[in-house]
């Protein structure tokens, strides 16, 4: 049985079209690379300076010296590049990115996101999300819908501090799918194999409608 963080990416995958440039922020985002359609053409960009990303090496084919933002070990694809990272971002910045898909620690029905600190938690600063978030036309958020403690993240209102406001367009979890037009509520357009429109109610604090033609038992495991 598959993961929900595998559930989660391989959904992710199937958001990718051909002759899309895209970046994978850390986390369970980089898992896209080992699911992405035989039949598109995507060409994969990481922060630190690589384009074109292939799946994951092989256990035992690792190069520490080839490695994605999150130090995790990568290959690269026939006509892919490495660079150092003020070309990555002038790329991120220069609105050339299609889409991006970040991980989180919140998401709110307002479409901004915690993604970089915990209170009380000593972690890494906001990095390169902070320019992805605004650098990217697309915003993808990809997240397990409950936290370890059983709480939504998917809130009505961030609590953790911001990484940005009024940015996300897609929410992709284990269970659902939203999508939203900026400025506007999320719309519930998948419920995953398992769930229910209540389930999907009962775990999710912040405010969304459900898509007339809202397809269920869309995806899964």
């Amino acid at each position: 049985m598959a993961s929900n963080k595998e559930t989660i990416a391989r959904r992710a995958a199937l958001e990718l079209h051909d002759g899309m440039y895209v970046n994978l922020g850390i986390g369970l985002p980089t898992l896209i690379a080992n699911f992405m359609p035989r039949d598109v053409y995507v060409v994969l960009q990481t922060e630190n300076g690589a384009l074109h990303l292939g799946p994951r090496p092989d256990p035992g084919c690792e190069d520490v010296d080839r490695a994605n933002a999150g130090n995790d070990p990568i290959t690269l694809l026939p006509g892919g590049s490495y660079f150092d990272s003020m070309t990555s971002f002038c790329m991120i910045r220069g609105g050339h990115l299609d889409a991006t898909f970040l991980g989180c620690f919140q998401v709110d029905g307002e479409g901004s996101i915690a993604s970089y600190m915990i209170p009380g938690a000593r972690l890494a600063g906001m990095g390169g999300a902070m320019d992805l978030v605004v650098g990217a036309k697309h915003v993808f958020i990809l997240t397990e819908h409950v936290a370890k403690d059983g709480t939504s993240k998917l809130m009505k209102r961030c609590t953790f501090p911001l990484t940005a406001a009024d940015q996300v367009d897609v929410i992709i979890t284990e269970r659902s799918v939203f999508r939203r037009d900026k400025g506007q509520p999320f719309v519930l357009t998948e419920v995953a194999t398992g769930y229910s429109l209540d389930d999907i109610a009962a775990c999710t604090d912040m405010a969304y409608t459900v898509a007339d033609d809202v397809k269920l038992e869309a995806f899964g495991r």
